[in-house]
């Protein structure tokens, strides 16, 4: 019998006040080369970097710091970019480099100096994108760190600049500069705060949204129970309580028990549909976002992001229930802290 496939068609939608027209489900690279924690794996993340764009996708979100080692996953996307004759945005961040992580740490000489290593590491001439790199809370308070970008703008370095943040707070604090042209917030069925002022404020100001986290780290896909086990070196085994960065990083800031539970309700709802597809489906139902940026630690993982495509809008009562589970299980511990 022949089974007849439904093609992924890829969607896009304009960036904000960038203008640039992006895939609504892209590429997020903290995990190209291989799982957290294995070595990096350049061939691996050239075989998932050219799986996403052959399907598609025309936005890589990168980072200074992913990989095992600084400039590892910048380095790989720059190897595949000379390899394409596609137009391809790319965006990357700075500032996490800094050790110790401090607002005294981010001087704009500093800042100048990562985003004039990323080109050389990225091999381009300017960078499409650049995002500080969820800076701590007082970065958002200091003109004279917006108005290097400004600079390098005028220089040709970078085309447009955004923010990477933790809270609402730092979000809205960040689009009160003219020039911050995107925010990159952690976003999904468990992180649902920024729906409120946050998205009426970005859609006043044009601001482009990228949702990153969507799955919960995994715990959205509903393939996790209480015996799976994480690697040594996987945050989800050493972040769970911010050991070593802001714990919303780590399946949402949530209790991972808590999490599970939740998860369960969540199949009921979706019941003969995929948890994976339908929780990202729930974010691209928001006019506000302009992409969805899951990572992938396999090619395979492209097509298995791409099929939310496919998947039906939510219906209104499956909304309802979506929202009943996050008052139920996560908001109480969940939604002041971000």
């Amino acid at each position: 019998m022949l089974i007849k496939l439904n093609p992924i068609k890829v969607n896009y939608r304009i960036l904000g006040k960038t203008n640039l027209s992006i895939s609504e489900i892209s590429l997020g690279t903290w995990q190209v080369g291989g799982k957290w924690g294995d070595p990096f794996d350049f061939s691996l993340a050239n075989n998932i970097l050219s799986e996403a764009v052959e399907k598609g996708v025309n936005f890589i979100d990168t980072a200074d710091v992913y990989g095992n080692e600084v400039g590892q996953s910048e380095t790989a996307v720059g190897k595949f970019l000379k390899s394409r004759s596609e137009e391809i945005y790319v965006a990357t961040k700075c500032g996490r480099q800094l050790s110790p992580h401090t607002n005294e740490a981010y001087q704009p000489a500093v800042l100048r100096k990562f985003v004039e290593d990323s080109l050389k590491r990225l091999s381009i001439d300017r960078i499409d994108l650049i995002q500080l790199h969820c800076p701590p809370t007082e970065v958002y308070y200091r003109p004279e760190i917006f108005g290097l970008f400004e600079k390098l703008k005028e220089e040709g370095k970078i085309r447009h600049l955004g923010v990477s943040v933790e809270k609402i707070e730092e979000g809205l604090k960040a689009i009160e500069f003219d020039n911050v042209c995107t925010v990159q917030i952690i976003f999904n069925m468990f992180r649902q705060r920024p729906t409120e002022l946050f998205f009426e404020q970005v859609k006043k100001k044009n601001v482009g949204v990228l949702a990153r986290v969507p799955l919960a780290s995994g715990l959205l896909t509903g393939k996790f129970s209480k015996d799976s086990t994480f690697g040594a070196n996987d945050h989800r085994s050493f972040n769970r309580n911010g050991e070593m960065f802001d714990k919303g990083e780590t399946f949402s800031g949530i209790d991972y028990q808590t999490g599970l539970k939740a998860v369960e309700e969540l199949k009921t709802i979706f019941a003969g549909q995929n948890l994976a597809q339908m929780a990202l489906r729930w974010i691209l139902d928001f006019e506000a976002i302009s992409c969805v940026i899951p990572g992938a630690s396999r090619p395979e993982h492209i097509s298995m992001n791409l099929d939310a495509l496919n998947a039906p809008n939510l219906r209104p009562e499956q909304c309802i229930a979506v929202n009943r589970v996050y008052e139920k299980y996560i908001k109480e511990s969940v939604h002041h802290l971000w």
